[in-house]
């Protein structure tokens, strides 16, 4: 008779035993002692670690046929996937946008041969990710999201729709890939990894750390960082050579006068309060205040007039028009902050724009003209920093932005793409000087 019987109930693992185990609390309620979905894995190593005889029945794996894919591993990749074996298949690749992460994933199920959940941050990438799998493998695939419930072997999902279904479908699936990985450090979205019992977990990403130290999370419930590999080290072989030039405009007149008179009030304020905006908790401290102290709250609009002008100086116009004319045979992809922004510049220079409010199929339609060709430049305002494939360009055009490493890092992967010419890629920052935007950009580099 076994020492321990171990079964999946409710996204938890029931684990009865007269033993105390690690990774276990006991549970008054039906007399045994529970632990965490993810636990699995380690509970197990724990058990056979020590000889203790176990009746397992906490995975119930739908039936999947050998699977094989035809993709070659280049040889960052079968390092990547190399280095993911070795710990156990557990952990994060980090590598740049356009490297192949999906290669890696896909040449991951097949190594494991067993049903595999996918989770992806946006319809796009579910989309993606299923037309890749349906060709790589020949088998149905399903899909969570994106007006589809459907439970197959090998399934994609959004990273909401995993939220929702995590405790009911978490023993289908003996791997879990997480594309984005960086997401799955969310209040919310930490559930779906604690509520899968997948003993093989793979994160993948071009930018693991997060600023509020939720990656640390993220490596408890997925696997450490166990792969990463700098843009330059692929540069000129297997993406695309680069440079990054930033390009420094003035403000008018009016435009200075106005940004320091609304700075000024916003440094008045810090300098009375003795709030120091050295990082995030300041500035929720501030936005706390302004809900009652008026004072507060007029720095913080302040701030907010002061940040429009300088990011949406008229010389980041005049300067936008320079590098279209130089570039009218290149393909270029302009980022900006705000959507306001986006609509001026695409009705001034008639380009395509994308923005968290344009439709799914109105966005289908730009991306793929882009792709074909009839479209030669697009503008958008953060919705294709990551989780939309985009199609390729050379040149990429930073308006403005915030301080996000990870920002930056995504908008120079989208020109990144090995070029069939061998082209050099290029990506212009354009800021405006004497403002707090120089600081932004240096952080952000």
């Amino acid at each position: 008779m076994a020492d321990v019987t171990i079964s999946f109930e409710g996204g938890t693992l029931r684990v009865e035993t007269e033993r105390d185990l690690p990774f276990t609390e006991s549970d008054p309620r039906s007399k045994t002692r529970r632990a965490p979905a993810f636990r699995y894995a380690p509970l197990l190593d724990y058990l056979d670690s020590q000889d203790i005889t176990t009746n397992d029945s906490v995975l119930d794996l739908p039936e999947l046929p050998p699977l094989y894919s035809a993709y070659e591993l280049r040889e960052y990749q079968a390092a990547a996937l190399d280095s993911w074996e070795d710990t156990n298949r557990r952990g994060v690749l980090e590598l740049p946008t356009g490297s192949g992460k999906t290669v890696i994933g896909v040449k991951a199920i097949e190594r494991c041969q067993t049903p595999t959940l996918v989770v992806v941050p946006t319809i796009d990438l579910l989309e993606q990710w299923r037309g890749i799998l349906e060709t790589e493998f020949d088998v149905p695939i399903g899909q969570l999201g994106g007006g589809e419930q459907r439970l197959e072997a090998l399934t994609g999902s959004t990273y909401d729709s995993a939220y929702l279904r995590a405790d009911d479908i978490g023993d289908r699936f003996g791997l879990v890939i997480f594309d984005e990985v960086h997401h799955l450090g969310g209040e919310g979205y930490r559930e779906i990894a604690r509520l899968l019992a997948a003993p093989a977990r793979m994160g993948l990403t071009a930018t693991f750390e997060r600023s509020d130290g939720a990656h640390e999370v993220v490596s408890d419930l997925v696997g450490q960082k166990v792969f990463d590999i700098a843009v330059d080290e692929l540069a000129g072989e297997y993406l695309a050579p680069y440079d990054v030039k930033r390009l420094t405009v003035e403000l008018t007149t009016d435009e200075r006068e106005r940004y320091e008179r609304e700075q000024g009030v916003f440094t008045d304020y810090l300098a009375q309060s003795n709030i120091q905006m050295r990082s995030g908790s300041d500035y929720q401290e501030l936005v706390k205040r302004s809900g009652n102290d008026p004072k507060a709250r007029k720095a913080l609009l302040s701030k907010q007039r002061a940040r429009d002008i300088m990011m949406n100086s008229e010389g980041k116009v005049t300067a936008l028009a320079e590098i279209l004319a130089q570039h009218c045979d290149d393909r270029i992809i302009v980022f900006t902050a705000h959507n306001d922004l986006v609509y001026r510049l695409s009705e001034r220079f008639l380009i395509p724009a994308i923005t968290h409010q344009t439709p799914t199929a109105e966005r289908k339609t730009v991306l793929d003209r882009f792709r074909s060709g009839e479209y030669s430049r697009v503008i958008t305002s953060n919705v294709l920093d990551e989780g939309v494939d985009v199609p390729d360009a050379n040149v990429a055009v930073v308006l403005s932005g915030s301080g996000s490493e990870r920002e930056f890092t995504q908008r120079l992967g989208r020109i990144l793409r090995s070029k069939a010419d061998g082209g050099r890629a290029i990506l212009y920052e354009v800021v405006t000087e004497e403002t707090a935007e120089v600081r932004v950009a240096n952080r952000r580099r």
